[in-house]
């Protein structure tokens, strides 16, 4: 049964998706990170995010060597599994997968392998850093990437909150043709000062070039559909800034 939340009719200081079209950040392959945990709970989380809007839903489980140790193969299975279970319950929506790769030196070893990486579309890459602390190679890291011919898409960048107000790097990686991902729930009017002023910082300053959801759970559908942002943040989603509607 789909949890329903859906019922309040959207008023207009709410966010809206439906300009999006496809999210490219979420966790809804089963048992596999700490997203969906099995098949019911995929199907939940992937018809919630149709009743938001989206079409299409690039899916993108952690790859992490400490904690998610996913590879091409396993994603593959999972991916295969949830689409027949949603051909089985005719949910139209087009599903795909890529992933969220935390930058380590694990995703060296696959670049130094010529292993390749699962992309969003073409050679763009999504890609996160450590929430807690800045890493001393952040640089080197970006750096392989490009040289191994991906495009880094770096998550959430409002996130990494030892940035806060010491942007310079993130400037660096948008002059050397980095792409940047807003976490919507980070664009909430409630996510604090910090998360505020530099989700305003980035949008002042012609950042994000894609939104994504990060779903992991029903508690987070639920925050979506209730979330008011500013009048900035929903000009950015209605716009034609974002690139997520050219992956449809």
């Amino acid at each position: 049964m789909i949890f329903n939340f859906f019922g309040k009719s959207p008023h207009k200081e709410y966010i809206n998706l439906k300009t999006l079209k496809a999210d490219i950040h979420s966790h809804l392959l089963p048992g596999i990170d700490d997203g969906a945990e099995n098949i019911p709970h995929s199907i939940e989380l992937i018809s919630g995010l149709k009743h938001l809007g989206f079409s299409k839903l690039i899916t993108t489980p952690h790859i992490r060597s400490d904690m998610f140790k996913n590879k091409s193969d396993i994603i593959r299975f999972q991916l295969d599994r949830v689409q027949e279970e949603l051909k089985i319950k005719n949910i139209d929506i087009s599903l795909q997968a890529a992933a969220e790769y935390y930058l380590d030196d694990y995703v060296l070893e696959l670049l130094q392998k010529k292993e390749p990486l699962l992309t969003v579309k073409d050679n763009m890459v999504l890609v996160e850093f450590s929430i807690l602390h800045q890493a001393l190679n952040m640089r080197e890291l970006i750096f392989e990437l490009q040289m191994a011919g991906y495009k880094p898409i770096i998550a959430h960048p409002e996130r990494y909150i030892y940035l806060h107000r010491k942007y310079d790097l993130l400037h660096e990686f948008k002059e050397n043709g980095c792409l940047f991902q807003l976490n919507l729930l980070s664009a909430s009017t409630l996510s604090g000062r910090i998360l505020t002023e530099m989700v305003s910082y980035f949008i002042d300053h012609d950042f994000y070039d894609f939104a994504g959801t990060d779903t992991h759970n029903l508690g987070h559908l639920q925050r979506l559909h209730n979330m008011k942002v500013s009048n900035k943040v929903n000009d950015l989603l209605t716009g034609d800034r974002l690139l997520n509607n050219t992956l449809v």
